[in-house]
């Protein structure tokens, strides 16, 4: 013991201290999209103010507007936007310029009883509670202003100028009416919605604070503190503890967790609060070995509920009474009837979409996608997908149990329905119907069997032309969104992708995307007879390219898009001058082409010309003109 002992020497000895004078006025700033090195201590401090009970601070800074780094003239046209022409007490930016910006706070936890603050002085350690930790980020509410001050000029040009002269309005009927009184139900689901939270919000009103910065007297009289005033051991009994007491402190006695834990193994509810969902059998696993599993079962009822064969954590024990979303600061009863929802639809699909599950219980979108995460995995198609497969074989083997969860669901869906205003049916998913088997006769066989000898006879009868000159197939993509019907793209008469068909097609079309092309193609082909084509050969982009390329066509700056350059009629230039226009910019306006039209070609440019360039090469969209086939990207 002893050469332990002197392995592990004890260095110093340092007195902790905790101070209580700003034990619930003590808050940490944060200010995450700055570095730590860049410090607000000498910005000037406009104003601030605080709502206590929200723990929400706003921050009104100075801009250095004679920093090299400040562009002046972008300030004044943020400012004319926010306040427009006319000078008013209200104006955000009084001087004409961007001079200052707005901070607003976020709490970075909800729970602060594991922070304080700390000053070490002359070997003695003094620690402050603290009462927040706030996160201060920049308010752009400025530019909401802005765009109100916009849709009111929009609206008063739309309105004209009305005649000073104007009789008075005339007298219209108005009727009234009176509301029935509110059900307790009612009363309820308004108090407890966002709404109404955000407006109990509001209400609270604002506390004004003076600053003091960092070498101001009153922030050193203040800096004092942060030091326990009374140094007697009688005061701080908090730190002063004899070993048995500390002891009992880190480890509580067992009676304790029976009270606040469910009867069973003592590590499942933690478990299932930290797995969220998760199969029986793999929670069998988890456990030590020997542990029955009949007491399992009954101790995972009590924490959790079966959504789809595997134990879903109930949502009361994620967000426990009295509590509130760390996001929104919703309360926890909400959160719960939200999450039993969302659990609740998993009973009845596989999957679900998050516009429509915010859509119904009216939360936040960051809740919202909190209780998606718990349960489930996002899919490329929009969609949640419940993250464990269906376990069937544990409603199989348990069926009193399976029953059991069911009369829960159904309760919890009777007060859902209650809460939400919604009907089961409309989301029950509705099955496809099963086609009606079809009965072949023999005779329809026969034939089917003499036209397939036909096609293999065709086919034995051309590959020996396939293996001197093997022709090529387009591989298979979705159609494109086309404007009205195409004709199928000219080949010759074998089906092969050789030039004269690409110069005939590129005649027709003018400007054809890799995709239309394809298209056309593979429409030729769905045109042939019963066997004609099966031996042609499927080739990549990039040899369909090449073989474009070598049809008198060129690829314009634009992904993929080909257009006809040589086909001996003087109109070639016309489309050349076209695509040079379209080489800068993938969208112009009309009247760009037209002039660059006319100061190319003068007076020799007739109105049938631009009219024909524009139909056989061009769409237009939204006031815009496009190639065809890039209009949609």
């Amino acid at each position: 013991m002893a050469s332990g002992e002197d392995d592990d020497p004890i260095i110093e000895e340092i007195d902790v201290y905790l101070a209580k004078s700003l034990a619930e006025k003590l808050y940490l700033f944060q200010y995450p999209v700055r570095p730590s090195a860049m410090t607000y201590d000498d910005v000037n401090h406009l104003s601030a103010k605080i709502k206590p009970k929200q723990q929400k601070v706003v921050l009104e800074m100075a801009i250095n507007t004679l920093s090299p780094n400040y562009c002046r003239s972008k300030g004044e046209q943020i400012a004319l936007n926010v306040d427009g022409t006319i000078y008013e007490e209200s104006n955000t930016y009084s001087t004409k310029i961007m001079d200052k910006q707005t901070f607003t706070s976020i709490q970075a936890t909800t729970n602060t009883s594991r922070y304080a603050a700390a000053v070490f002085r002359k070997g003695e350690l003094h620690i402050t509670p603290l009462q927040g930790i706030l996160q201060m980020r920049p308010s752009f509410t400025y530019l909401d202003k802005a765009d109100g001050k916009q849709r009111e000029r929009e609206a008063a040009n739309e309105g004209g100028d009305s005649s000073q002269d104007e009789a008075e309005e005339d007298v219209k009927a108005v009727t009234v009416r009176f509301s029935r009184p509110e059900s307790e139900q009612a009363r309820q689901r308004r108090v407890q919605s966002y709404d109404f939270l955000q407006k109990k919000q509001a209400e609270e009103p604002w506390v004004h604070l003076h600053y003091h910065s960092l070498k101001d007297g009153r922030s050193e009289h203040e800096r004092q503190y942060l030091y326990c005033q009374t140094m007697d051991a009688t005061e701080n009994s908090e730190l002063v503890k004899t070993p048995k007491e500390y002891l009992a402190m880190l480890m509580p006695p067992l009676a304790e967790e029976e009270i606040v834990r469910p009867m069973g193994p003592s590590n499942v509810l933690s478990m299932a609060q930290l797995l969220k969902v998760i199969p029986f059998a793999n929670l069998m696993g988890l456990l030590a070995s020997g542990v029955d599993s009949t007491a399992v079962l009954r101790c995972i009822q009590q924490v959790a509920l079966l959504v789809q064969g595997n134990w879903v954590v109930k949502s009361d024990v994620l967000y426990p009474k009295n509590t509130c979303s760390p996001h929104s600061g919703v309360p926890a009863e909400v959160l719960c009837r939200g999450r039993d929802f969302v659990m609740w639809r998993f009973t009845l699909e596989r999957s679900l979409m998050r516009k429509e599950v915010a859509a119904i219980i009216k939360l936040p979108p960051e809740d919202v996608k909190d209780f998606l995460e718990h349960v489930a995995v996002p899919r490329f198609n929009r969609m949640w997908e419940f993250a464990l497969p269906c376990d069937s074989g544990f409603t199989k083997k348990h069926p009193d149990v399976a029953n059991r969860q069911n009369m829960l669901w159904l309760g919890i869906q009777s007060k859902l329905e209650k809460v939400f205003n919604f009907n089961k049916d409309d989301f029950v998913p509705k099955n496809d119907p099963v086609p009606e088997p079809v009965h072949v006769s023999g005779e329809q066989r026969l034939k089917a069997a003499q036209e397939l000898a036909r096609q293999s006879q065709a086919t034995l009868q051309r590959d020996h032309l396939a293996r001197k000159r093997p022709d090529v197939q387009v591989k298979q993509e979705p159609l494109s969104d086309g404007e009205g019907e195409q004709e199928p793209m000219d080949t010759a008469p074998d089906a092969s992708l050789n030039a004269a068909s690409l110069n005939a097609t590129f005649r027709r079309e003018c400007v054809l995307t890799l995709s239309e092309l394809k298209r056309l193609f593979n429409l030729h082909l769905a045109s042939l007879p019963a066997g004609r084509g099966c031996s042609l050969m499927a080739v990549s982009d990039r040899m369909l390219q090449d073989a474009i390329l070598l049809s008198q066509c060129k690829q314009i700056l634009v992904p993929k898009v080909f257009g006809v350059w040589e086909t001996g009629e003087t109109f070639d230039k016309h489309r050349r001058l076209l695509y040079e226009v379209f080489a800068a910019n993938h969208r112009v306006r009309k009247k760009v082409i037209q002039n660059r039209l006319a100061q190319e070609f003068g007076d020799d440019l007739a109105k049938s010309d631009v009219d024909r360039l524009f139909r056989e090469c061009c769409v237009s969209m939204g006031g815009m003109w496009y190639l065809k086939g890039t209009a949609q990207s």
